[in-house]
C-alpha cells in the first residue's frame, strides 16, 4: 500500500517564561529537629514577614504538618527557599 506524504505543523507555546510569570509559594514542612525560635527567626530573615507572623508559621507547621509561607515570583520563592534551607529547614516551591 503506497504512503502519502504529509505535513504536519507543530505549534508549541513558549510556556516557561508564562510559568515563571504564574504566582509561585514556599512551602514549608514540619521537621522534629528545628526549634519554634529556630523557625521563626529563619523566617523573619527569609520572608521579611513580621515574629508574629512568623509564629503564626510555625505553629501551622507544627499543627498541620506544613504551611505556605511566601507567595511571589519563581525568582523571590528561589531565594527564599534558600535562605530557609541555610538551616536545613524542609520547604518546596509550588506553583
Amino acid at each position: 500500500m503506497p504512503r502519502l506524504a504529509t505535513d504536519t505543523e507543530v505549534l508549541v507555546e513558549d510556556a516557561v517564561d508564562t510559568r515563571l510569570d504564574n504566582p509561585w509559594r514556599v512551602i514549608l514542612f514540619d521537621d522534629d529537629i528545628h526549634t519554634f525560635e529556630e523557625v521563626i527567626v529563619q523566617l523573619v530573615l527569609a520572608t521579611n514577614c513580621s515574629a508574629q507572623e512568623a509564629e503564626q508559621h510555625a505553629w501551622r507547621v507544627h499543627t498541620e504538618g506544613k504551611s505556605r509561607v511566601y507567595e511571589g515570583s519563581f525568582e523571590e520563592c528561589f531565594r527564599v527557599q534558600g535562605i530557609l534551607r541555610e538551616i536545613q529547614l524542609v520547604t518546596e516551591i509550588q506553583g
